[in-house]
């Protein structure tokens, strides 16, 4: 299969890390007989950098002309960085939101696995831990309250900030078909997050979304509270498999899952819209801090390509591949600076990703 993907490294360990990505999907093209057909594309500082704009209409019609777009951190320190001087809609992370609404990625997806051989950093209580968890949290990603309309001003004397929380049932319905999707690939639970009890757009979400699991009866489908879903996830983790939410409640569980990890070093992600096509990346940030020290952890962003050759060109096998090799990897005893425990021998970013490759 002939592959073709924008590559958007973006900035502090960006480059790092997308290139020991990059490094392992070779591998996998030159053992399955697949070509990855690469073109590198700015987006954020550097783009800001280059062009004065963090994401060009340039580089937004390049990204529509490929299959998918494999993209690193982007932004860097708020306090220092002259890029956040700029307006806000000149900041590089302003550029993400714009891929994002115009490729019409809607549909986030955020996995949050327990690599056995890491529960000790897990901080829930051993018992928990012992047990693991494989979640994947299917977040909406371009309505809700963080799209709605929104004002501050004064009325009657008093400053009033208003933000408004819009669904329609075509937006609820479209994610609700990607959940149950992924959910027949996993195993075959979804799990409706939402304030039904209190929330007129949430009892929407009820209704469309009940409306679809009834096109999947192989799949088990339960709703529950955002508050007890909170309390859940801390609690007894290994319940879930998809947790299909809105974009708030989707941004909230996403960040307390990934703490329970131990590391968000390893949690890959994956934005899609209504075709085959996605935009693959790391969970965390640009870590300024210790870009271009070759110490970044690059397997979220190797999970990430994983994830694109599942969801984007349905090679499971392929993916399959990637994340046995970083599964032997860790049981081989191999870390990176994050996921040491004091005393481990550390192996650096681009070994990482060449003992990952050395593997599938």
């Amino acid at each position: 299969m002939n592959c073709n993907i924008a590559v958007i490294k973006g900035d502090g360990i960006g480059p790092e890390v997308v290139t020991e990505a990059m490094k392992v999907l070779d591998a996998v093209g030159k053992k399955f007989g697949h070509t990855f057909n690469y073109e590198q594309l700015l987006m954020g500082g550097c783009s800001i950098d280059k062009y004065g704009d963090p994401l060009t209409d340039e580089t937004v019609a390049i990204a529509k002309s490929k299959d998918a777009v494999l993209l690193g951190s982007i932004g860097g320190n708020t306090q220092t960085s002259p890029w956040y001087k700029l307006p806000p809609n000149k900041r590089p992370e302003a550029g993400l939101l714009k891929i994002r609404k115009e490729l019409g990625l809607f549909a986030n997806l955020r996995p949050a696995y327990l690599y056995p051989e890491l529960k000790e950093a897990c901080p829930l209580k051993e018992s928990v831990a012992e047990r693991g968890f494989d979640m994947m949290i299917m977040r909406e990603l371009t309505g809700g309250l963080y799209f709605g309309e929104r004002y501050t001003k004064e009325i009657d004397g008093v400053m009033t900030a208003v933000d408004t929380l819009t669904y329609n049932e075509n937006e609820i319905r479209r994610i609700a078909v990607k959940g149950f999707d992924i959910a027949m690939k996993r195993r075959k639970k979804v799990t409706l997050v939402d304030k039904a009890n209190v929330l007129d757009s949430s009892r929407l979400w009820r209704k469309v979304t009940e409306e679809v699991a009834k096109d999947y009866p192989e799949v088990e489908y339960e709703t529950m509270l955002v508050d007890n879903a909170a309390m859940q996830l801390v609690k007894d983790p290994a319940q879930f498999d998809v947790m299909l939410t809105e974009n708030m409640f989707g941004d909230i569980l996403s960040d307390e899952a990934s703490m329970i990890t131990g590391s968000i070093g390893m949690l890959s992600s994956a934005s899609l819209n209504e075709t085959k096509f996605g935009l693959y990346e790391p969970s965390g940030g640009s870590a300024p801090d210790i870009a271009g020290q070759n110490i970044a952890n690059p397997i979220a962003t190797i999970l990430s390509a994983a994830m694109m050759l599942r969801y984007t060109f349905d090679l499971d096998k392929e993916a399959d591949a990637i994340e046995n090799a970083v599964k032997k990897v860790l049981e081989e005893g191999y870390r990176t600076i994050d996921i040491a425990k004091p005393g481990e021998p550390q192996v650096k970013c681009d070994e990482m990703g060449s003992l990952i490759a050395e593997r599938i």
